[in-house]
This record gives C-alpha cells, structure tokens and sequence, in this order.
C-alpha cells in the first residue's frame, strides 16, 4: 500500500472475490496478447516536490510563446489581442465553476451568456440558429458531417483540399464509422477548382465541405461553389474565421446550409494549442438535429424575461437512441470570452479589425513578393493570410528566421506535399508596420543565407 494506491491485499481480493476473478491478470483476459505490455512501467523514482517543480519550469522554459518572438504562425490559431475584461469576467466564479446550467432558476447568468453567444454567431454567420458551441473546428466539421449524413442518408462527401487538414482529418475519422465515401476536390490557384467540384456532383453527393476563407488564405467564390452543390442536393458545409467575416459577405448569404469555425480568435489566447471553442451554425430545417445545446429566451411565471435550455439532443439529456450527437459538455467558459470580445469590439470595431487585417496583409503580402527568391502562391484576395513559396529549403529559411526572433509562418510542406517550397503567413493586429518590415528583412536574409550555404 503507498500514500496513493491505499487498497491492501485483502481489500484486492474481496474485490476479486466478488467478481468471480481468481487474479488481476484474469480481469484483462479479453485484451489481446498482441498489445499487452509484459513489463513493468519504466518510471523514473518519485521526486520530493521542490525538485519536480523546478523539473517542470525548466520544461516549461523550452517553450517559444508569441510574447518571446514576432509570430506569423496562423494556420488556424492566431495570436489576437485579447482585452484584459475578458480575464476580469472568466474569473468571476458564477462562470468559473459552474458546469452544466441543468437548473435555469440557478444558471440565468450562464444562460444569458449563451444565448447572446448564439445570437452574435448567428448575426456573423447570416445563418438563423447556433448551438452553444462544440470543442473546436475539427470536431465541429466532424459534426456537420454526421448532421448532413443524418439528414439525407447519401453516403458520398466531396471536401475542398483547402479546408483545413485537421478538419479534413477528423471528417475522415468520424465518417469511417458510417461507410461514407470521402473525395477530395482539388485546388486551382489557391482556391477550390469549381470545374472539379461540378464534375465531381452527382445524386449521391451527400455534403460539399469548403473553407471560408481557406486554409491558404484565399477568399473562395461562394457564390460560385454553392450553386452548383445546392442543385445537386447535397448539404453545403463551409468552415469560417470569425473576424474576416466582419467584412466578408456571411455564408448564409450564399445559400450555405451550415457554417462553422474555430472561435480561438474571438477572446481566446493562443494557450499552446487550447482549449478554444468551436461554432456551430445552421438554417432553420436543421434546428433539431445540431448537436449539443441551444439556450432559448422565454417568460417566468410572472412574465419576467428568462433562459432555458430549449434543445439538449445529446445523450446526457434524453434517451440514447434519440439523441443527435454524443457531446457530453460545451466549451461555455471559452464562448463567454468569445461574446466578451465581440461585445467590447462592436459592430463597427470587428469591421475596423477587419480592414486593419486588410490593409497590413497587403502589405505585407507586396513586401514579401519583392523579395529576390519570393512569389506569391497565388494571386487570389485575401483578408488575413497569405502564402507565398521561397527559392530556398522552407525549414531552413524558418529555423535562421527563428534565430533572430521572428516566426516567419507555416511550412506548407507539412500538410500539403504538393508545395514543397510554401510558407503561409498569418497576419493579425499584434503585428505592426516594423514588425512587418522586419518579417521582410529577416526573410530576405534568411533566404540569401540557404542558398548560398
């Protein structure tokens, strides 16, 4: 027995006695021998609790933030100002310990929060219903898919190669349990090759994913895409960014049945990857079928103004074999900072975030195309991200880049083979005009540096 495992021999064997076990070892009889692991743990002796707080600090130290380099790393999460009230109100306990508003009398402030949550994505998506959230993008896309899937039983999706791949990937994992057939549509100039999409529908198209803008940055021609998708009758799913939407048109303008994003950049920091939250947006039809939550206004007993959770399909709340998805919570606490920061924002203030964004991409995007060993990937409109390919190994630029205190962007090559030579460039309202001269600079360096090395 130790100070953390206090059952003693007997109190094993009682336990053994009453499930019909002669051993422990009898317990993991249905594990195959295969991945059973015929050692013992390899686990360093315990530490007093000094040295393991100074062990970890020196791990921590090892760690490169976006407050000790100029980051032009995007690809999905971006380094945004956050304001210091969205600290102020997640540390308030009435949103930092709750977990499930089950009690509306008890949970009215949750409630309120979640539902004006709703109604700002709703309002930045042009679509009219939002649940209160999902995990992130990824899962959220995930989602969208086994909603479409439910909605008209076709068992083939065609997914832009400009979404992002992690949502590419999680599509792919999820939808192997249903037998859904995945084909991917190609890109053409840095956008989604509407030539390719339109071969590619047919009657048993059940869903279009696109990304919006795209994961190279590209703003795509909705308008264009889903068209052509709608009249084969398949479901049109497109992942945003939510602050280029401030001066995009919104998906639901373009006839889009589903929209949904990653809500990293509305109030959340970076935090090394999360947690975040991820946005879920629909049209009216498929109100019933989203999956997680949706906090609904209504009147008390008295006629006083109040919240409630209107539809909760998941398994927690009804019966298993009704429910439309297996989401056991929502990321409430990261939502609250994501309606914070578009309240302290405003209407007009995402707008004037959004052609900052515009104008230093620009810029940014003319000076790094004036490098000698520099073009653009491609040549279509951007808000906040670009990509660009170099004359020189991209890990190699990156890493004399890094040495001088600047990330330059994302190695395409890492998710995309078919642009060895890219690097995509993220810009936010942190980076300045030095900072972008900087970028400039230390890439043009950088890039002289390997090819002559």
């Amino acid at each position: 027995m130790s100070r953390y495992t206090s059952a003693t021999d007997d109190d094993r064997r009682a336990m053994l006695d009453a499930v019909g076990a002669a051993s422990i070892a009898d317990l993991f009889a249905d594990v195959p021998e295969g991945v059973r692991l015929r050692r013992a743990i390899d686990l360093p002796p315990g530490r007093p609790e000094q040295e393991v707080y100074g062990y970890l600090r020196d791990l921590a130290a090892q760690n490169i933030s976006a407050e000790d380099e100029i980051t032009f790393l995007g690809a999905g999460m971006y380094d945004h100002y956050v304001p210091a009230l969205i600290d102020s109100l997640l540390a308030r306990s009435e949103f930092l310990t709750p977990y499930t508003p089950y009690q509306p009398e008890v949970s009215q402030g949750t409630l309120q929060v979640m539902f004006e949550y709703q109604t700002a994505m709703s309002e930045l998506t042009g679509l009219p219903v939002s649940n209160a959230t999902l995990y992130e993008a990824p899962s959220a896309v995930a989602s969208a898919g086994w909603l479409a899937y439910q909605a008209n039983r076709r068992g083939r999706f065609l997914v832009s190669r400009g979404v992002h791949p992690h949502s590419r990937g999680a599509l792919a994992a999820t939808s192997a349990g249903w037998a859904t057939e995945i084909g991917e549509i190609p890109l053409a100039n840095g956008v989604t090759d509407a030539d390719a999409l339109a071969a590619a529908l047919s009657d048993d198209v059940c869903a279009v994913f696109l990304q919006y803008p795209n994961f190279l940055g590209a703003v795509e021609d909705l308008e264009a895409l889903v068209g052509p998708a709608k009249e084969a009758g398949a479901i049109v799913v497109v992942q945003c960014d939510a602050i280029p939407l401030g001066i995009l048109r919104p998906p639901g303008d373009f006839g889009v049945d589903i929209a949904v994003g990653e809500g990293q950049p509305l109030g959340n920091r970076l935090d090394f990857g999360g947690p975040s939250f991820g946005f879920f947006t629909a049209r009216q039809e498929y109100l019933r079928r989203m999956p997680g939550r949706i906090s609904g206004e209504t009147t008390d007993a008295d006629g006083r103004r109040g919240f409630v959770l209107t539809l909760q399909t998941r398994e927690q709340h009804i019966r298993r074999e009704k429910a439309t998805h297996n989401i056991t919570t929502a990321q409430t606490l990261n939502a609250l900072a994501g309606v914070a920061y578009l309240s302290w924002l405003g209407r007009r203030g995402i707008v004037e975030l959004g052609e900052l964004l515009l104008q230093r991409t620009a810029y940014a995007r003319d000076a790094l195309a004036a490098i000698d060993g520099v073009e653009l990937l491609h040549d279509q409109p951007v808000v906040r991200e670009f990509a660009v390919r170099l004359d020189a190994d991209v890990d190699a630029v990156i890493e004399r880049c890094a040495a001088h205190g600047v990330n330059p962007g994302f190695a395409l090559h890492r998710d995309f083979p078919e642009f060895p030579d890219g690097l995509l460039v993220a810009i936010t309202e942190q980076r300045t005009k030095a900072d972008i001269d900087r970028l400039a600079q230390t890439i043009e360096t950088a890039v002289r540096e390997v090819v002559h090395a």
